[in-house]
């Protein structure tokens, strides 16, 4: 069975809209640690993603992100029992039903992924043009000369200087901008549908940053990938995502397009995070609000909002009953009790 080729997005007039590259409906994954301990990191998780769209997901360190993109894609710790339920459904596959051999057919042909790390990601001893065309190597058989000819070429993609001899050289012989093109170039390599970036500027310098993340602009758009883009930054979705969920505690608490969440966040926790973002305006020398408290203990889930503990409109209900999804305007979403509204935000 093929994968079929991206469609581009639907367009806004009238018509049927075309299925979504990537629809997880009510995703639950549990991780089963060696020593005993259920750690339930993701609850009830739905977001969908069309062709040629991106689809930013901010949040804290611990709150589910990474989990969210390896669970799609199907990989955890060797170390780590994980069981998970609902639908993650690649072009209406579901991936969660999908039989091992199948999953790792669709490996780098229908979902890839670009590690936050280059340097943990890739292997050190061997040489990049293996590693950048492993994903067509496990399929079909090919020469040394066309492997390293396919190398080069996917290495030129993402403007690699001096491709051929790049595609020779050790990860450690590259600089870290270099080593995270190599990872986009390895990802590239099977032509998938849906590409999942966790954090891939982390570990680069500002420059570097904005070059990286316009390469995979450029790809998303010239190949109409779908794109899932997580990141702890949410000033660096701007200009770049269409759309923005933010995750708390293993939930995705609001949705919508990333420019309104952003001026007009509906949920406190987004509020607090936008807070804590620095700005080139007002007083040079400002403390940044933080969010006191901690993040939730995800082995010990409690009952209510998990954000409650940590927030400044929490009341009874809060730390007692789930809160519900409302709809906080066009497009928009957001899981809160007593969410803000736009004079508030004005305020």
């Amino acid at each position: 069975m093929s994968v079929p080729t991206p469609v581009p997005s639907a367009a806004t007039g009238p018509g049927p809209r075309a299925t979504p590259v990537l629809d997880i409906r009510s995703l639950d994954t549990t991780l089963h640690t060696p020593d005993g301990r259920a750690l339930h990191i993701l609850h009830g998780v739905s977001l969908t993603i069309d062709a040629g769209e991106c689809l930013g997901v901010v949040g804290e360190s611990g709150s589910g992100k990474s989990v969210l993109a390896r669970t799609v894609l199907g990989v955890h710790p060797r170390t780590t029992t994980v069981s998970a339920t609902g639908q993650v459904l690649l072009h209406g596959e579901d991936l969660l039903a999908a039989a091992p051999a199948r999953r790792s057919e669709l490996l780098g042909t229908g979902v890839a992924m670009v590690h936050q790390d280059p340097m943990t990601s890739l292997n050190p001893v061997v040489r990049i043009a293996e590693q950048v065309t492993e994903s067509i190597t496990n399929r079909r058989r090919l020469s040394r000369r066309a492997r390293h000819e396919r190398a080069t070429e996917l290495l030129a993609s993402v403007d690699v200087p001096d491709p051929a001899r790049r595609a020779r050289a050790y990860p450690h012989e590259l600089s870290g901008g270099l080593r995270q093109r190599v990872g986009i170039a390895a990802a590239l390599a099977g032509s998938p549908a849906l590409l999942l970036a966790d954090e891939p500027t982390t570990a680069l310098d500002v420059t570097v940053q904005r070059t990286v993340l316009d390469l995979l602009d450029r790809h998303r758009e010239n190949r109409g990938l779908a794109t899932l883009l997580i990141t702890h930054d949410i000033g660096l979705l701007h200009g770049r995502a269409r759309r923005v969920a933010v995750m708390y505690g293993g939930r995705i608490v609001e949705t919508g397009p990333t420019g309104t969440v952003t001026e007009h966040p509906a949920h406190p926790y987004t509020a607090a995070l936008l807070r804590s973002v620095p700005r080139v305006t007002g007083p040079l020398r400002r403390t940044l609000p933080a969010i006191p408290g901690t993040p939730p203990d995800l082995s010990r889930p409690a009952p209510g909002c998990p954000f409650a503990p940590r927030c400044e409109r929490a009341e009874t209900v809060c730390a007692t009953t789930a809160p519900p999804v409302i709809e906080a305007g066009p497009g928009r979403t957001a899981t809160c009790h007593f969410p803000l509204t736009r004079s508030e935000n004005a305020a």
